[in-house]
């Protein structure tokens, strides 16, 4: 029986069955009985290859250095068997006596930037200079001379649209019949590459595909609805459900939305003031960075002046507790559209713009999900200015209008001590978000999800008047904490919010400058992908430390609450699902695009999200 002549975890270079082309690949396995090595490509296929068709890395260099030490010999020969009267033409130099090269822009790759097409682009100035003049040129030889030509640009041509692909660290382009929709096709234009613009059509359904969303997106809707209705009864426990019916007026008031369409302005003219850095997202499936202006935190602070303004102008900010449920409801209608505004104009945008999970052609799947990845009027980016700004900022101001409504309504000259940790909690994770506004550039949300109703609803309308229920409830169901429990339940916020940001801060660092010297001290996995996997750290105690932070500082947001009823747990039941169907998405995504990486992280960091449990 032959040797192993490769080791498992090796760089090779693989041809791809049924071509003549080769791609680097990454050695997963070896069959004896079969004598075959299981292999697989950047684009996460995995094939199972014979020894002939598996070659080191250094195999086409060789090879290419031969190929020109033997052209040089041919060259001279062809010279050597002219007669005396023939002449060779003089070689072609660039007027300044230097080559020159353009500097690399954006979304294009030079040729002479590729090593095969440095190569093929020799040939051509090889045999262009070797030509005769046209006076004393043997028709035979001319036409042998152009054929090299024509067949050295293809092959120029060919190597290009191949090579392009892992320079612009996108899938090759080569992919087995299922995956033949996904395949990125590039065009030449100006000598240079681009990126042809064409839709993905969407493979996975998620959320129980077209018919899991339409019943999600009435759902939505009416929970929101029925978590209001029930705080504000006098008894908010299960055994009360349903609550009583609400009237017409109590549901609806133009004002509320005449409220809320002012803030949301508010917050849109915040966004486009010249203040603040601007920085690149990450690369998108396109090659494209997106620049956005980071100034969420300074239009916080501007909100703070101008919320400090009306309370000095003694403007009643109860007014906001009084009518939740009537601005919740224009929250609602106003969502509903903008998403009808987002799905129309998706149909208008170049293709290589939509959202990889958003064109299944199913209207009820695409406009939940969201067509559009990154939908923009001009440098006015929708998605990115709704993930952090009318709704994390509105959270703030409903919890400062349930503080004063519970003062109010209880005679109370300063808020309960529950009331205030509830305010303080929440007040730092959204002042901790805001200040680390770049960090969402790096999110599933801003690089992967589309824009349409699920976020679009999920920012204007969940995140506020959701995430705002401890303290909506404690306005009509008071709890008086004493301080040792107070410290506790503070130290408990604390540790969430130790983990929470460390292990953000420590993902976002790496992914920024993985070579940062002060990231030398974690353990890292390489991947077939480029990309390398944190297996220490934060990252290595679970797979997701940044989820369990954030269940425990939500944890701590419910107990200032008592435990007369459940209402106030909803926060703490419902996130807990939603990270753990977050992190089922995450691990397809991760196995999918790192492979036998992701498996390796696996067997070193056992648990997802809580420690010896999950």
């Amino acid at each position: 029986m032959p040797a192993k002549t490769f080791s498992d975890g090796e760089m090779v270079m693989g041809r791809w069955p049924g071509s003549n082309l080769y791609y680097e690949v990454q050695v997963t396995g070896y069959n004896k009985s079969t004598q075959l090595y299981a292999v697989k490509y950047k684009d996460g296929t995995e094939l199972d290859l014979k020894e002939s068709d598996v070659k080191p890395l250094n195999y086409f260099r060789m090879r290419k250095a031969h190929s020109r030490s033997s052209s040089r010999q041919r060259s001279r020969s062809r010279s050597r068997s002219r007669s005396p009267a023939r002449t060779q033409a003089p070689k072609r130099s660039n007027s300044r006596g230097r080559e020159t090269k353009k500097p690399m822009q954006k979304e294009e790759v030079q040729k002479e930037d590729v090593p095969a097409l440095k190569f093929v682009h020799q040939m051509l100035q090889e045999n262009s200079t070797s030509s005769k003049p046209t006076s004393v040129i043997n028709y035979k030889e001319a036409e042998e001379e152009n054929s090299a030509k024509n067949t050295y640009r293809i092959v120029e041509h060919k190597i290009r649209k191949e090579i392009v692909t892992d320079q612009l660290d996108l899938p090759y382009n080569l992919r087995t019949k299922k995956q033949e929709k996904n395949v990125v096709e590039l065009e030449t234009k100006d000598d240079h590459l681009y990126i042809k613009k064409q839709a993905v059509q969407t493979q996975e359904r998620e959320f129980g595909g077209r018919i899991g969303v339409f019943f999600i997106m009435f759902l939505l809707p009416f929970t929101v609805i029925l978590l209001l209705l029930m705080c504000a009864e006098d008894d908010a426990s299960i055994q009360s459900f349903p609550p009583p019916v609400p009237t017409l007026q109590m549901l609806w008031s133009s004002n509320a939305l005449g409220v809320f369409v002012l803030w949301f302005l508010f917050q849109a003219l915040l966004y486009l003031l010249p203040i603040g850095k601007v920085v690149e997202g990450v690369p998108l499936a396109n090659g494209k960075k997106l620049k956005y202006r980071i100034n969420a935190f300074y239009a916080f602070v501007l909100c703070a002046a101008a919320l400090g303004a009306a309370l000095y102008n003694e403007v009643n900010l109860s007014y906001i507790y009084s009518s939740q449920l009537q601005l919740a409801i224009s929250a609602i209608l106003f969502s509903v559209l903008l998403s009808i505004y987002l799905y129309v104009r998706s149909w208008r945008v170049p293709a290589d713009e939509l959202a990889e999970g958003g064109n299944s052609g199913s209207f009820i799947y695409d406009f939940f999900i969201g067509r559009e990845l990154n939908p923009r009027i001009r440098n006015f980016d929708l998605k990115f200015f709704c993930e952090l700004r009318p709704g994390l900022m509105g959270w703030v101001v409903i919890n400062l209008g349930s503080l004063f409504a519970e003062m109010e309504m209880q005679g109370r000259e300063a808020p309960s001590l529950a009331m205030i940790l509830v305010n303080s909690f929440q007040l730092l994770y959204v002042i901790d978000a805001l200040w680390n506004e770049t960090a969402i550039l790096t999110t599933m949300d801003i690089v992967h999800d589309g824009f349409g109703f699920m976020l679009t609803f999920g920012d204007l309308v969940w995140v506020p008047f959701v995430y705002s229920l401890q303290a909506f409830y404690l306005v009509n169901h008071p709890n008086e904490l004493s301080w040792p429990v107070a410290l506790a339940i503070i130290a408990l916020n604390t540790v969430g919010y130790i983990i929470f940001r460390g292990a953000n801060s420590q993902k976002n660092a790496f992914r920024r400058n993985p070579h940062d010297p002060k990231l030398a001290h974690l353990n890292i996995i390489p991947t077939a992908a480029g990309k390398s996997l944190i297996v220490s750290g934060w990252w290595g105690f679970v797979r997701h430390p940044n989820y369990l932070g954030d269940l425990i500082m939500a944890l701590a947001w419910s107990l200032p609450c008592g435990f007369n009823h459940i209402i106030p747990y909803f926060y703490v039941i419902y996130f807990t699902c939603l990270l753990i169907h977050r992190e089922a998405r995450d691990e397809r995504q991760c196995r999918k695009k790192y492979g036998v990486a992701w498996n390796k992280y696996c067997q070193q960091v056992r648990y997802r999200i809580f420690p010896y449990i999950y």
